[in-house]
C-alpha cells in the first residue's frame, strides 16, 4: 500500500546511503580534532541522524535531541514553532551540528538556531537531508545538504504525513489525493 501512495520515488535507500556517506566524510574532516554535539530534531531526523552518526569519524562527538514543529498534522507550515523537547546538556562553548530531515520554509530551523545561539555555543552548523529552497520564507541555509528537491510533500526515511510513512527506506513524493 505504501508505494502506491507515492506520486514518485525521489531517492532510493542506496542513493540516500551513498549521499550520507559523502556528507559524513565532509563533516568528519571539518570537525577533525573537535568534539561537536550533534543535535537531532525529532521526530523527522531520527533515521537520517542515526545513519549519519554511524558514518562519522569523530570519536569525541556527543548526541542530543530537540523536538520542534511548525506543521502539526497538516502539510503546510503554520509559521508558529513549538519547542516541545529541549537539549539535555549545556552547549556553551561547544561546536553544534544541528541535524534536520528537511529545510523547507526555514521557520523551524531559524527559531531553533536563534534559541541555540542565546546559549553561546562555539559554532552552529546545519545538516539537512533535504532542502526545498523554493518554499523558503526565512533567510537560512544549510551547511551540509543531502539533496535539493522540488516542491512536493515528501515522506519516508523519517519524514511523515500525519505520523505515517516514516519507516519507508526511500523518499517519495506523496500523491496529493492522499492528503487533500
Amino acid at each position: 500500500m505504501m508505494e502506491q501512495d507515492m506520486q514518485e520515488i525521489l531517492f532510493t535507500r542506496e542513493q540516500l546511503s551513498a549521499r550520507i556517506k559523502e556528507i559524513a566524510a565532509q563533516i568528519s574532516e571539518d570537525y577533525r580534532g573537535k568534539a561537536p554535539v550533534v543535535i537531532g530534531i525529532l521526530r523527522g531526523s531520527f533515521i537520517f541522524m542515526a545513519d549519519l552518526v554511524r558514518e562519522l569519524d569523530i570519536p569525541d562527538m556527543t548526541l542530543d535531541f530537540m523536538s520542534a514543529s511548525s506543521y502539526g498534522s497538516g502539510t503546510v507550515s503554520s509559521g508558529l514553532v513549538d519547542i516541545k523537547l529541549d537539549t539535555s546538556e549545556p552547549i556553551t562553548g561547544k561546536d553544534v551540528i544541528l541535524v534536520e530531515d528537511i529545510l523547507d520554509t526555514g521557520n523551524t530551523l531559524s527559531r531553533l538556531v536563534a534559541e541555540l545561539q542565546k546559549r553561546n555555543p562555539a559554532s552552529i552548523r546545519l545538516c539537512v537531508m533535504l532542502d526545498k529552497p523554493e518554499r523558503r520564507v526565512k533567510p537560512i541555509q544549510a551547511d551540509y545538504t543531502g539533496f535539493q528537491i522540488p516542491d512536493g510533500f515528501v515522506v519516508g526515511c523519517g519524514l511523515d504525513y500525519d505520523q505515517k510513512y516514516r519507516q519507508l527506506e526511500y523518499i517519495g513524493i506523496l500523491k496529493p489525493e492522499i492528503y487533500e
